[in-house]
């Protein structure tokens, strides 16, 4: 458009003086002629150059839809590569107990327990995981690390990550889990190393190095050193504490080594697996290293039709400063355990499927635990689980009955005297996605 106001303009420029002139001068029909042969090559060559100037636009118009059309493929490929999925649960819980008489006036109490969120990401060949659980009274991590597998046979995590020791990846069934976990034996995570090495198409071989707890060990940045998903040693328990105080000597467990060996086979139309594991790792207090602690198991998992048995024998044993007992943390709760224990657990499950209108699969199992010879002399931790586990759709409901004595949530504590066995009648209703 410039271009052809520009052409008005030059040709008002050339006409105009011989217009001026004309007042005076006659201008004959020779100069005319050749004033519009001019002015028609300056429109030529105007017009020329405003074609030189729509290609040039189309030209940068057309790289800029290259380089637009390259990003967006760019994109498209960092996306492919780039896989996010999150997942979670809602759950609610209702019990009636035998040592609550509020509780048992009521009719038992039905309570809000967790609200979780998990994420699983992929980018190229790494991959991250992790989930958080918000209850009532704190939130907190259970596991969250990031991951590659070298091959089909090799795989490398690297944050809070499971601690691989027994039966996995529980000892256990119901919703309480075994005697095993309020010891921090079962359904562990800690902070640090673990490698994963199919050996052959028998042998597996899990590796790990724990530097601390998943709370950053005795001096982690923590308000609570409580909040916590898995269980784990806060300190050392002195005589005259209360069982269920906040420590006065608080420690942590450190540079903790494990391992766990498994060799799985099928004999008689059964699949077994049977292994063993061990760790072990220093106690560190505020200012020094004050002891060592060790743990080993052997465990033997197998099934055969809808059939699922798990039998596993555990020692366990803290040596610091003679203590006979330790102070243990878990959601927002200070408990008490022996300093030392042998821990024997039994489970037998049957899982069939049915068809009940939403329901599409049950299963019906006992779960059998014992904890005895303490270091500190108290009387042996029982656990005994009857249930029912029903799913339907992203419903998953446990249905307990417990019998339990010395046990910690069933009106005692691991390293209780009662010779009284309690009862705990529990419904656990979960929506997962």
């Amino acid at each position: 458009m410039y271009l052809n106001k520009l052409t008005y303009v030059v040709a008002l420029a050339l006409v105009f003086p011989a217009l001026a002139n004309s007042q005076t001068t006659q201008i004959d029909e020779e100069e005319l002629s050749i004033l519009r042969q001019q002015i028609e090559k300056l429109q030529q060559r105007l017009t020329e150059l405003e074609q030189i100037q729509r290609q040039q636009e189309q030209k940068i118009v057309q790289a800029d839809l290259s380089q637009q059309s390259k990003d967006t493929d760019i994109e498209t490929e960092v996306e492919e590569k780039r896989t996010v999925s999150f997942g979670g649960a809602i759950r609610t819980n209702y019990s009636y107990t035998s040592y609550d008489d509020d509780s048992k006036n009521r009719g038992g109490d039905f309570d809000f327990d967790i609200f979780r969120i998990n994420m699983d990401v992929n980018i190229d060949d790494v991959f991250l995981a992790g989930e958080i659980r918000f209850f009532d009274y704190m939130t907190t991590i259970k596991y969250a690390y990031a991951g590659y597998d070298f091959n089909d046979d090799w795989q490398i995590l690297l944050g809070i990550t499971p601690v691989p020791f027994g039966n996995r990846p529980y000892n256990s069934q119901n919703w309480f889990f075994s005697t095993n976990y309020y010891l921090g034996l079962e359904d562990d995570h800690d902070l640090g190393l673990l490698v994963r090495r199919k050996l052959t198409d028998n042998w597996q071989l899990d590796l790990g190095f724990f530097k601390n707890d998943e709370l950053g060990g005795v001096d982690g940045f923590v308000d609570n050193r409580a909040d916590r998903y898995s269980y784990d040693i806060v300190g050392i328990r002195a005589v005259e504490e209360g069982i269920f105080a906040e420590p006065e000597t608080p420690v942590g467990e450190y540079n903790t080594f494990n391992g766990r060996l498994a060799y799985q086979f099928n004999a008689l139309g059964i699949n077994s697996q049977i292994g063993a594991s061990l760790l072990t790792g220093g106690i560190h207090g505020t200012d020094e290293k004050v002891g060592d602690y060790h743990a080993w198991a052997i465990h033997w998992e197998a099934d055969w039709d809808n059939w699922l048995m798990q039998l596993q024998h555990t020692q366990y044993e803290y040596d610091v400063n003679g203590a006979t007992r330790m102070a243990v943390g878990a959601y927002s709760f200070f408990d008490t355990i022996a300093a030392e224990a042998k821990s024997t657990t039994f489970n037998l499950a049957y899982t069939f499927s049915v068809d009940w209108g939403p329901i599409s699969s049950l299963q019906i199992y006992n779960n059998y635990g014992l904890v005895y010879d303490k270091s500190d002399r108290s009387r042996d931790t029982l656990m005994n689980v009857t249930g029912l586990a029903l799913s339907a759709g992203g419903l998953y409901t446990y249905f307990d009955v417990v019998t339990a004595r010395n046990q910690p949530f069933v009106g005692g504590t691991a390293v209780g005297d009662s010779d009284e066995t309690e009862h705990r009648f529990n419904i656990n209703v979960g929506y997962y996605f």
